[in-house]
């Protein structure tokens, strides 16, 4: 085979992207240089942090360029090229994916093991989401038995996670926030104690029924409302953990909330953003301990997958609306 597809960005959104922002393209397979594998990919990950690459503005990744193709996670078989004590028929998880074929530099590659969990893991419970949901909770947040957790954007890949590692690290109580009645239900049936859909009236009258005593731990994967009913809800020397703010991903004007931030003072909390790339000396610990608690039964993990390089901008702005349930993916 000797055609390559992949997803280039055709031009730059302005608020909500649409599928006139992304072109798919022909190319050929590419040839390895010394050092270099080719990589057929078998799936390639979306996530909201792409988003913000859309736009050319400074940030702490490069934005996306105009007529080039996007990147991201993808995990995928090595079919020629070697390097780095990697080779062909090897399984490996790297950054270049939204194509079919991947010219990857060996060095930025990682082998994973596909006989220990099925490999599109390797970019969700596994991977950056796994990692990301980890590091967040437990060193950001730094959480502890008999505290009380609310997580918002709680059905998604890293949300569904916290609530869940919450539980086995013996928090008293965790509270998640989702996007529709069926989101709600699965997240009481992975544990959380108490769930509530943000459609159905101001999240701080939810977020106050579900916690009346308030929160010591807040898990942020929204921002806007949710934050500011977090900031409320927290109690002395409470933390929360910044890890997206996708209310306000594809926003013209600034956000109304959080308005009350003076209550950081008071209450003297904590909040901190943070970037999974700086907590990479957690993996070793996070792989044993997730994959132990996955052999186990005593954490599940949801995955939407869309099949097709094609599909792959409808994925994407399917998981921006909130279609997804758990981590989504494309198989390629």
């Amino acid at each position: 085979m000797t055609v390559n597809r992949e997803i280039h960005l055709a031009s730059r959104p302005e608020g909500w992207p649409t599928a006139d922002n992304f072109r798919l393209v022909e190319t050929e397979v590419p040839t390895p240089g010394p050092g270099q594998l080719v990589v057929r990919n078998q799936f390639m990950s979306v996530d909201p942090y792409m988003r913000g690459r859309m736009n050319d503005v400074k940030s702490y990744v490069p934005p996306f360029a105009l007529d080039a193709p996007l990147d991201g996670g993808a995990v995928g078989e090595v079919v020629a090229g070697e390097g780095n004590g990697i080779g062909p028929g090897d399984t490996v998880l790297h950054g270049l994916g939204w194509r079919e074929y991947a010219l990857v530099d060996a060095r930025g590659a990682r082998r994973v093991d596909p006989t220990i969990a099925p490999v599109s893991a390797y970019l969700g419970v596994l991977g950056m989401t796994g990692l990301t949901a980890y590091a967040g909770l437990l060193d950001v947040a730094a959480m502890q038995p008999g505290e009380s957790v609310f997580v918002s954007g709680a059905a998604g890949a890293v949300g569904s996670m916290v609530g869940q590692i919450a539980k086995l690290k013996g928090a008293a109580l965790v509270v998640g926030s989702a996007g529709s009645p069926a989101k709600v239900e699965r997240l009481r049936a992975l544990g959380f104690d108490a769930a509530f859909d943000y459609h159905d009236g101001p999240v701080a009258d939810q977020l106050r029924a579900a916690a009346p005593k308030g929160i010591d731990v807040y898990f942020d994967n929204v921002g806007g409302e949710h934050l500011e009913a977090a900031i409320g809800a927290l109690r002395l020397h409470g933390r929360a953990a910044i890890c997206g703010m996708i209310a306000q991903y594809n926003a013209t004007e600034p956000p109304a909330a959080p308005r009350n931030l003076a209550q950081l003072i008071g209450k003297r909390l904590t909040l901190r953003g943070f970037l999974v790339g700086d907590h990479g000396h957690l993996r070793d610990q996070f792989v044993q301990e997730v994959a132990g608690w996955l052999r186990e039964g005593r954490l599940s993990y949801d995955e939407t997958v869309v099949d097709g390089i094609a599909a792959a901008p409808d994925a994407f702005l399917g998981l921006l609306r909130g279609d997804n349930l758990g981590k989504m993916l494309v198989r390629l």
